[in-house]
Order: structure tokens, then sequence, then C-alpha cells
């Protein structure tokens, strides 16, 4: 079957709702000058699972906005920025999205997303690691929760969005698949639309598993992040980097893979690793500190801003202290503080501990780094265009240069909706410009059988897990990284094969997605011949951060 679609987003975060959103808005105003009593154009919004369903969900911590203007300055928040990633940060993106977040921060409100507010009124500001201010607005340790909330309800709300929850993108669509030969050096690359396999029950014949043809004039990807390629992580299951891996085999554009960010302290749980529960950075903020289960401290030997340094830092030195000590854990103590405000700041993290035992006013929290942020991605401009023409990509997905080497905390929220915001002004002025291309043939998937092999998939699955956690982890080596590519080498072979076999379902498209962002993280690793930011290999110390610089 084949649909057609003005605005096609693949995705359902704080990127992909508030990019609705935002182009609603101005279809809305276009209409209503051209007195039109119906929408004229089209918004379709796909997500793999159900819309509250999303990495953003599982943000605790908050949105880095400078609000607080008679101490703070967007100087501040650009130098914080520009020192956590490692001095290798888009200059002109980090100025964008510091100076337009206090006008997102403002429409976030509008569309019904509460941040904590003081008794005067004034915004309840958090300070995290790398933050030289508070300026983080939270809702309690929920905010991405909230943020998620507060974006369903006006998603739903609105007549020009058509949300299609249980469809998954397979590939985007380009002239490739007109049987024009493409390759990374062709100019003028276009996306026409993508082929969405349907997981639910709607289809062809009424059934699940149906792959259709989704032509758009405008495609923004919006597939959040790839943490479930590793073997914890604190993203949801889903996070499988479909939006990178789909631009890397149309071709496009990506960039800085090697950065990715391991969020120092979730909760030491064997039972969750997809998702392991985040213990927010906010809690460090707040007053908490990195221990040993003896209770000796230990950061005093890796930094002087001690457990306020910045993650990748705090990562390395919770990585070698538990091998130093043969440890699976460390701890954060907050028992030193008021019990009262630690329950009522952190209300999730207090009623998820006590769950397991611990009461964390009296307790440590036992502790471990986990995957969490990948700031690299698909290569986009200012505008969030990527190299590939009538594709965007925002948020997670994306590579915006805003981070650089290591993500400041809190940034990738603000991030999202600003880039949301010069998106769509963009695709507002441009989507009239395109027409649908008639010529793309439907998804062939003649002589192909159902997949009766799970067990295969499953397997591969686990060992990809197992090899990016070994080998393409917190700390590298060129021997470590030269055996990973070698094994996924070997997995994305046998997968291929299978893929062409069988009839396509989310699961072999998934483990199709782990096995490339694994490729290209460890190739991206292997070219970085030194240390830099979140990029920490042991082949060559003489690069190594010098956080004198």
């Amino acid at each position: 079957m084949v649909y057609k679609y003005d605005f096609l987003i693949i995705g359902a975060g704080v990127a992909g709702m508030s990019y609705a959103l935002k182009i609603a808005r101005g279809l809305a105003a276009k209409d209503a000058a051209a007195g039109a009593k119906e929408p004229q154009h089209r918004i379709c919004m796909i997500c793999k699972t159900s819309l509250d369903e999303a990495n953003t969900s599982f943000a605790q911590g908050g949105v880095a906005s400078v609000t607080n203007f008679s101490v703070d300055t967007f100087d501040k928040h650009i130098a914080d920025t520009l020192i956590a990633g490692d001095y290798i940060s888009d200059r002109q993106a980090v100025e964008q999205v510091v100076r337009m977040a206090p006008e997102q921060i403002r429409e976030l409100v509008q569309w019904g997303v509460n941040f904590d507010r003081k008794e005067n009124g004034d915004f309840d500001l958090h300070r995290e690691g790398g933050h030289s201010e508070f300026r983080i607005l939270h809702h309690a340790d929920d905010t991405g929760a909230e943020i998620q909330r507060g974006l369903m309800e006006a998603v739903r709300a609105c007549p020009y969005i058509e949300v299609k929850e249980n469809h998954f993108a397979v590939e985007i669509i380009t002239q490739h698949h007109l049987g024009v030969r493409v390759t990374r050096r062709s100019p003028n690359i276009q996306c026409y639309g993508a082929y969405v396999l349907n997981t639910g029950k709607s289809g062809k014949s009424g059934k699940s598993g149906a792959v259709d043809t989704y032509l758009a004039k405008c495609t923004v990807m919006c597939t959040g992040g790839c943490g479930a390629v590793y073997l914890t992580t604190s993203n949801p299951v889903i996070a499988t980097g479909d939006g990178i891996a789909m631009v890397y085999r149309a071709k496009g554009t990506v960039a800085d893979m090697e950065f990715v960010q391991f969020h120092p302290t979730v909760l030491h749980n064997p039972n969750e690793t997809h998702p392991a529960y985040l213990i927010t950075e906010a809690m460090r903020g707040y007053g908490g500190i990195l221990k040993l289960p003896n209770g000796e401290t230990f950061m005093e030997k890796y930094d002087e801003r001690l457990s306020l340094a910045p993650r990748d830092i705090v990562a390395r030195a919770i990585d070698k202290e538990m091998k130093i000590h043969g440890l699976d854990h460390v701890c954060l103590d907050v028992t030193h503080k008021n019990a009262e405000e630690t329950r009522r700041h952190f209300p999730n993290i207090y009623q998820k501990c006590l769950s397991m035992g611990i009461d964390i006013t009296q307790d440590y929290i036992p502790v471990r780094p986990a995957a969490h942020y990948m700031c690299g991605g698909i290569k986009v401009d200012l505008n969030g265009q990527t190299s590939i023409e009538r594709l965007y990509a925002l948020g997670e997905c994306s590579c915006t240069g805003l981070h650089g080497g290591n993500r400041l905390a809190s940034n990738s929220l603000i991030e999202a909706v600003v880039y949301a915001e010069t998106a769509a002004r963009h695709s507002l002025e441009h989507v009239d410009l395109y027409d649908f291309n008639e010529r793309v043939p439907e998804w062939n998937d003649e002589g192909t059988m159902t997949n009766e092999e799970k067990v295969l998939i499953t397997q591969s699955v686990k060992e990809v897990n197992q090899i990016m956690a070994n080998y393409v982890g917190i700390v590298r080596s060129d021997l470590r990284l030269h055996r990973a590519w070698d094994r996924l080498d070997m997995l994305y072979e046998e997968t291929e094969r299978l893929f062409k076999r069988v009839k396509a379902s989310r699961d072999i498209c998934e483990l199709r997605n782990m096995i490339n962002v694994g490729y290209l993280i460890t190739r991206w690793a292997l070219e970085r011949k030194e240390c830099r930011g979140l990029h920490f290999t042991t082949d060559y110390p003489q690069h190594a951060y010098d956080k004198k610089r």
C-alpha cells in the first residue's frame, strides 16, 4: 500500500513531537491566511512501539537553559558547553542552541510542560556536573517523562498530526530504489520517504507484517540513540540506532561516532540492563558524593572538581576503581543531606531504591557506568538538514556539533527542541517546492519466507552487546577495536544473508541496525589517534585529556 504525506516523521520523542507541533502551527497559519477550513497538508509520525515509549521519558535530570539572567549568561553556558566538549564542538551550533533556549523553554511551557518552581514563581533551578551556574530546569526527578506527557497531549489534540504506533521504518527511499547507482560521493541524493513495516494489526490484508511505501515531500529522522548495542545501558531496548543505520546505508554522512557517553551512575541491578535505572547527575549536583563500598572517597585522585567533574572523567574514574578493587559497583552517598529534602527532590529514585531494600537517606546507592548517549550521528547543518536532500535529522540520532567530544549534562533535550524549530522553519519554506516521487516501487519481498530463525537473531544481538561492552567500551585499545571489527564483520555477513532470505521483521531489522552502528562506532574510534572527550584509548596516552588546558 502507498501512503502520501507532506511531512513524514520517523520517531516520537521530544525531537519528533516538538517538530510536528511546530510544523502544525506553521501549517495552521498558512491555512488560516488562505481561508481554508480543513488542514491542507498532512503530517505523519510513526513510532516503532507506542507514543509514550521514547528515550525522552527516561531523561531524569532536566533541561539546560539560561533563565536567571541576574547571575547567569549565555557566554557562561557557551563556555561550559565548549569545555565539556573538549573544545571540538561547533561554536555556531553551540551559540544557536544556547541563545535560542529560553524561547524554546517558553514554548514547552505553553504546550503544557510543568517545570518545578519556587514559592515566588521562579524556576527551581538545579546545577549539574560541568555547569558553572544553576540553570537546569526540572520536574522532580522525571523531567523527560513530564516533557513526554505534555507533548503527547498536545500532539494527540492536533488535527494536523496523524500518529501511527507500532510502525517500524525499514529503509529510507532514495534514487537507489529507482535503479540509480548511489555512492557516498554521489551529488544530490534525495529522500522520497521510507519503507515502513506495520507491526500492528493493520496492513494490506488486515494483518501485521506488511511493508508499505510512505512517500513524503520532507522526511525527518528522530529515531533517538543507540545505547541498546551495549550490554548495559540507560536507554530502553528499542534504542537500536535505527535512524543512523538507515541514513548510513543510504550513503548519507555520519560523524563523531566514537563519542559514546557512558553515564557514570546507573543503579547496579543485574536484572535491569535495558534500561538500567538511571541515577540522575542532578543527585551529584545536589551534593551526592562518590565513594567505594567501604566509605572511602576516590574522585580527588582524578579531578579537582571531585564528584562534579564531567561525565567522561567520572565514568573512567569509576571504571578504574572497579577494576582496581575487583568491584561490580561503587556507591553514591547522599546520607549527609536532609532526608526530607532528598525525598522531595528525588521521589522516584527514593521509591525505586526502597523497592530494592535501599533507603537512600540512610544507605549508599550502588552505582556503575552504562552506555547513555551518542554525541555523534547523522551529520546536519544549523537547519537540521542532512547530506541527503529533503531529509532532516533531529535529536540524539543527529550530530549537530553541539556536543563535540562530550555532552554537557542536560543539553540534549534543549538541543532537540531548538533544532526542531530551525528545521521546521526551513522545511515549511521548502515543502511546496517538492513533489511526491510516483516512480518509487513498492517493497519487494518475493521469494522470502517467514522468519523461523529467531534464535539466531537473539544470539546475534547478545554477541553484539558483548563485543561492544568488552572491546568498544569506556577504555579502548587498537587491539580491542580490531577484534570488535572482525567479529562485527562476521555478524554482518551472516545477518545480511539471513535478511535476504526472510520477510522483514522488527527483530531482524533492529539487528542489522545494531551491527551497522557498532561498526561505525568502532571505525570512528580506530580513526581517532588520540584521547579526546569520551574517546579514551591506551595506545595514544600522549594526547590524553589535559584538565589544565
